[in-house]
């Protein structure tokens, strides 16, 4: 029961660099995704006094008050997609871990089984289960067959080994849960910081605008103003829902590692139990 050949499988670094690539795909397709809505949908010349990008949004209209925030828009708005890119692809990866049916109900019913002796179809019931936390579980409930096919072993020993096993394979399958969620927890910083820095640079141009243009104009440095503020808005906007979904998809991660873990102590207290 070696780790190398477990660890290094072809499958696991197969899942590892299309992982990968989907993340690298992922935010290079939001930031352009986020240019294309601010050049082409934000910047329509129907959105501008006389249908020029250059002069003043119409009034009331946003979007044209939106594209005059500046350059950091399209990234926001980039960051801001990322968010519900990586949030609902951790939700698919996450509820496939699950299984088919409620992890709860499914480790109550392995622990009930295991009581009664019922190891096989325990097993059976981790193939109908399927997932991650199945997987986890079969694996010990087989070492604990495996153990249990060679009574001359020692119980203390067996009973690690079957805890061993559940460990190993816990350590293939639960880190692939955790995978994407720091680009989540980069974009709770990023977001607020981009959007503080489109502000920033927002205020610089408008008071730069104003210093150079003679007689003081409070309308126009109001509308600087609020569209240097747009910045700000998006950045904490991206920041709440990032960390509003990192923190869901964290407790559902570790719920699904309590199933594990609990399901993991009732095998090897099992064994003891019965080998004392």
């Amino acid at each position: 029961m070696a780790n190398a050949p477990k660890t290094n499988s072809p499958a696991k670094k197969e899942s590892g660099n299309s992982g990968n690539l989907f993340a690298s795909l992922a935010i290079i397709i939001c930031l352009v995704i986020g240019f294309i809505v601010y050049k082409f949908v934000m910047g329509n010349p129907s959105n501008f006094i006389d249908n020029n990008p250059e002069n003043q949004p119409l009034p009331g209209n946003y979007l044209g008050m939106v594209y005059h925030a500046g350059a950091i828009v399209p990234v926001l708005l980039g960051l801001f997609l990322m968010v519900f890119v990586f949030s609902i692809e951790r939700f698919i990866v996450i509820n496939k871990a699950s299984g088919t049916g409620n992890v709860g109900n499914f480790v109550r019913k392995v622990q009930s089984l295991l009581k009664t002796g019922g190891i096989d179809t325990a097993i059976a019931e981790c193939d109908k289960q399927k997932g991650s936390v199945a997987n986890v579980i079969k694996a010990g409930l087989l070492k604990y067959k495996d153990v249990e096919a060679n009574p001359g072993l020692d119980a203390e020993k067996s009973a690690l080994a079957i805890q061993k096993e559940i460990e190993e394979t816990t350590a293939l399958e639960m880190p692939m849960l955790e995978k994407n969620l720091n680009v989540l927890a980069t974009l709770v910083s990023i977001g607020t910081l981009t959007g503080l820095l489109g502000t920033v640079t927002g205020m610089i141009r408008a008071f730069s605008a104003l210093a150079t243009g003679g007689a003081p104009d409070s309308a126009k440095l109001a509308n600087g103003i609020s569209e240097a503020l747009i910045n700000t808005a998006t950045g904490i906007a991206t920041s709440t829902f990032a960390i509003v979904f990192y923190n869901i998809l964290t407790a559902k991660i570790d719920k699904l590692t309590y199933s594990i873990d609990e399901a993991g102590f009732s095998i090897v207290q099992t064994y003891a139990a019965n080998h004392k």
